[in-house]
């Protein structure tokens, strides 16, 4: 746990300008320009004082570089869902909205987050530029599928003289999709080749979901069972109070990951002896098929945690044990 008393710094990001609040200290407020210019002025601020935890919220992309550059400067950054960061300043009493009220909340946040005897998990992982590559290509596969959708969408409403275009612009997109998916493969193939083979040795891990948990879960190995799929999204949340046992439900986490995982053990389900063994198991105990579903979808994690921890390959044998199913509601 880190100390009490240190330093926590507070950055709203827009895409024009970064607002700065530092927390534990005399410093008041200001804002830089968001460019390399304003992330030397920040570094060049922070670096006389103590600082442990730098508190950001994911804005879609203009966090990216400000974050890369705080860690090549040595500070420890956490980059939060914006969700987060407004739930915080709601159950502190802050109902108003401004660049620099936000600012002092994250910097508040961060020195509530550094009293965690967990708060390492917080700390988003060193910069890599190979993964950020990846994660750039994976994200550009993503968003030509998108494309393509959107305009196999628009054949329904238009006339039928103009599908020849709808077409050709599919196909122009194929093209580039197959290009982005090829470089994709080989970039893997040349810088996360031992990892890749550990994660296909699973029935229903292919080049795509490897590709997107290599590039987007780089704390995959690193966390614990519980860390890993609360990060993800797929933990079951209490919902008790009083005498009232409430049904658990899985929320929040990493929606693009969530989304590969699913798809991964739909596919293990049937495939794959042990995730489909548990399935089979979790329905005859009369799960709902989709909460059996998301059941498989943490297994299949935790055990992709576990191999990627030691390094070790697929092997069904230390994964066939009996199963008892404990009724919770009794």
């Amino acid at each position: 746990m880190m100390s009490i008393s240190s330093v926590t710094v507070g950055i709203d990001v827009a895409k024009a300008h970064l607002d700065v609040c530092v927390q534990g200290t005399d410093l008041t407020a200001h804002r830089v320009v968001n460019g390399v210019e304003g992330f030397a002025e920040i570094a060049t601020l922070l670096q006389p004082h103590a600082v442990s935890l730098v508190v950001m919220e994911a804005t879609g992309g203009y966090e990216a570089a400000l974050a890369c550059a705080l860690q090549a400067a040595g500070l420890p950054v956490a980059v939060i869902n914006p969700r987060q960061a407004r739930d915080f300043a709601k159950s502190m009493g802050r109902l108003a909205k401004t660049d620099t009220v936000d600012a002092r909340m994250l910097a508040e946040l961060g020195a509530v987050l550094v009293r965690r005897a967990d708060a390492a998990r917080f700390i988003l992982p060193a910069f890599d530029d190979h993964r950020d590559w990846l994660g750039a290509l994976v994200t550009r596969r993503r968003q030509l599928l998108s494309l393509i959708n959107s305009e196999r969408q628009r054949l329904h409403t238009m006339s039928v003289r103009l599908h020849s275009s709808v077409t050709a612009v599919v196909e122009a997109i194929k093209i580039q999709l197959e290009a982005v998916e090829a470089e994709m493969v080989a970039h893997v193939k040349e810088h996360f080749s031992q990892l890749n083979r550990v994660l296909q040795t699973v029935s229903g891990i292919g080049p795509v979901a490897s590709a997107t948990f290599i590039a987007e879960l780089p704390e995959l190995g690193r966390l614990n069972r519980r860390a890993v799929a609360a990060l993800v999204g797929v933990a079951p949340m209490a919902n008790d109070s009083g005498g009232t046992k409430g049904r658990r439900r899985v929320q929040g986490g990493r929606f693009e990951i969530r989304r590969v995982l699913y798809m991964a053990a739909l596919t293990a389900a049937r495939h794959n002896s042990v995730i489909r063994d548990f399935y089979k198991r979790l329905k005859a105990a009369g799960k709902l098929p989709k909460v059996a579903l998301v059941a498989c979808m943490r297994k299949l994690l935790t055990l992709l945690n576990a191999m990627v921890r030691d390094g070790t390959a697929w092997d069904s044998s230390l994964h066939s044990v009996p199963f008892v199913w404990k009724d919770k509601s009794a």
